[in-house]
């Protein structure tokens, strides 16, 4: 049987099947799901846990021994298989269908693996689960769906977020699910239950350093070269990697290409700020930095982007530092030259 991750926790309200296999590569929902089917397994009575972490050179058959082998005290157990490719070989692949084929009564084999492609779908081995337990396939949250996510598991927690503080905190964590959760824990502890602004989520999100990528990010939208010098100076001092400060200039930069390009084509503004989630507070800076430069100008950003990231790389000479300050320089809108801006060291 197969349930999508959200419809888990009413099934295990009913039931516990003597099967679960949870895959995906979103690992904090494969983690978060994996946790509820052993606490349900707990309460059911299953007091013991083997653990199989599946390697190079796994023995497949201590697989077929943990279930043909009693516990000492004939405990109900949970057999857990960690799977990380979830691609088991054909040793595996026998293994796993001759478990499920008779399963130990009380037991419950928990498998967590990782993405599965179509042609583990396709096989027997995944067949054979499928029809003896529950298969939940976990899937990446979609970058349009992620405020919403946020938002759901900020309430879930007793915050209250407006939609821009969830909307920020969606921008900041880029996809990264685990340390979305994990900002939403220390917003939690810093602010306590209740209403949540955009504000407080962006003095939390950068209060672990003293300058921030994000920071620069935005000092450049406003145009302030002076500070951006200053930012850049800083991130460098604190040991910040180039390859993060480049990607997220660079990130910006794409999405104002973007917003540049709709524009021209008559999208009224707010309909292409909507669009590209850009909350009110940074509406300002994004308007003037897409004022500041035409569409080709924002494509030569990227491309000149793309050069400082071969520099870090080693593929193109140039100094790393005195690439992206130039890079953000150009996005404040000052073509400055090099040798009146360096850092100094």
């Amino acid at each position: 049987m197969k349930l999508r991750p959200e419809q888990l926790a009413a099934h295990l309200n009913k039931t516990l099947a003597p099967v679960y296999f949870v895959c995906g590569d979103e690992p904090l929902l494969v983690a978060e799901a994996c946790d509820a089917i052993r606490a349900r397994a707990r309460a059911a009575g299953c007091t013991e846990r083997l653990v199989f972490n599946v390697e190079s050179g796994f023995d497949w058959g201590g697989l077929l021994q943990a279930r043909d082998t009693l516990s000492l005290f004939a405990e109900q157990r949970v057999v857990e298989l960690r799977l990380p490719t979830s691609k088991p070989g054909d040793a595996g692949s026998k293994t796993l269908i001759e478990y499920v084929a008779r399963p130990p009564q009380g037991d419950v084999l928990l498998i967590a693996g990782g993405k599965l492609e179509k042609e583990g779908q396709r096989s027997k081995w995944f067949t054979a689960l499928d029809q003896a337990g529950v298969v939940v396939q976990v899937w990446p949250v979609d970058a349009a769906a992620l405020p919403g996510w946020i938002a759901a598991r900020m309430r879930a927690k007793g915050l209250r977020p407006s939609a821009e503080a969830a909307a920020l905190l969606a921008e900041r964590v880029e996809g990264n699910l685990l340390a979305c959760a994990q900002e939403i824990e220390k917003l939690l502890l810093l602010h306590g239950e209740g209403a949540l602004e955009v504000d407080a989520v962006a003095a939390a999100v950068v209060s672990s350093a003293r300058y921030s990528v994000y920071d620069l990010v935005d000092r450049a939208l406003a145009g302030e070269t002076a500070q951006c010098a200053r930012m850049l100076h800083g991130l460098r001092g604190e040991g910040e990697e180039p390859v993060l400060i480049v990607w997220a200039l660079a990130r910006e930069i794409r999405a104002l290409a973007r917003m540049r390009a709709a524009l021209a084509q008559g999208l009224p503004p707010e309909r292409v700020f909507a669009d590209n989630r850009v909350w009110d507070k940074r509406k300002p800076m994004v308007k003037a930095a897409l004022r500041r430069h035409p569409l080709a100008a924002w494509h030569g950003l990227l491309q000149q982007a793309g050069r400082v990231d071969r520099v870090i790389k080693g593929a193109a000479a140039g100094n790393v530092w005195d690439e992206l300050l130039q890079l953000a320089l150009a996005l404040a809108g000052v073509a400055a030259p090099r040798a009146a801006t360096e850092i100094t060291s």
